[in-house]
């Protein structure tokens, strides 16, 4: 992706020496400093255990932190109102999480409900999102479990952009989709971050999507940040992780070559 614009440089969200660890179990995240530019998509990339996400989480206070700060828009996060933090941010995970009992055009206006939106707007949003995700009008009436799996990932995307937030956080969200769904959601995706250019923050242990749709890459190992780079820098590191990393994304391209 390209980088963001000179005018989408200012500061979404910051780790300023962030720890965190649960008693009797290993340190979770140990001393984050980490920056994140308003209209950059960043990836938080990293083996299972990493820490990806659990720095995540201490964005919108799923979890709360123990040492050191973490601030959103300027504020530190122990400041907001939890609930009023979490309308702030849009939140996409990978098994989707949509309300089983709620028809599509229910889990899509939920959050502008809950903020007091009048109908008229909250029928032009729910419309402008499914048009912006791929989605026509005839999803309005279905639910969760008539849809594919790619599907309801879109109208994931679309429920956590309901409400127009900022910042959008986003947890494996393309890990349970097929490889060829997935290749067309991330194509999808990428084309909603060019016309919206969110502050979005991805959760991924796949480089291949990591290099696709990160501005800015942050490697983690162990609960450390081993590094932040460009996907260009990243290919060219000389990190053992990141060239791990490499290799992995070269023998996929020259797998799909021989396809």
């Amino acid at each position: 992706m390209s980088p963001p614009a000179a005018e989408h440089r200012a500061i979404a969200i910051e780790f300023h020496d962030v720890s965190y660890a649960i008693p009797g179990c290993p340190t979770l995240l140990s001393h984050l400093n980490l920056t994140i530019e308003r209209g950059e998509t960043l990836v938080l990339l990293g083996r299972s255990g990493a820490g990806k996400t659990t720095a995540l989480k201490l964005i919108n206070r799923l979890l709360e932190t123990r040492e050191g700060e973490v601030r959103v828009d300027g504020r530190a996060v122990m400041e907001w109102h939890a609930i009023e933090l979490r309308r702030h941010i849009g939140y996409v995970v990978q098994e989707v999480g949509l309300f089983p009992h709620f028809t599509v055009q229910r889990n899509i206006e939920l959050v502008p409900r809950l903020q007091g939106w009048d109908e008229a707007r909250i029928r032009a949003r729910v419309t402008e999102l499914l048009a912006l995700v791929g989605l026509d009008q005839s999803f309005l009436a279905r639910y969760p479990h008539e849809l594919s799996g790619g599907q309801r990932q879109r109208v994931g995307v679309a429920r956590a952009l309901a409400a127009d937030p900022q910042i959008l956080l986003m947890d494996e969200p393309f890990g349970a989709l097929d490889p060829l769904t997935r290749a067309e959601v991330q194509q999808e995706f990428q084309a909603v971050q060019r016309r919206l250019a969110k502050t979005i923050v991805i959760v991924t242990h796949d480089v291949t999507e990591a290099l696709l749709l990160g501005t800015r890459i942050a490697l983690m190992e162990a609960g450390k940040l081993a590094g932040v780079y460009t996907p260009r820098e990243f290919l060219r590191s000389e990190h053992a992780v990141a060239a791990a990393c490499r290799e992995r994304w070269r023998q996929e391209r020259q797998f799909e070559e021989t396809l």
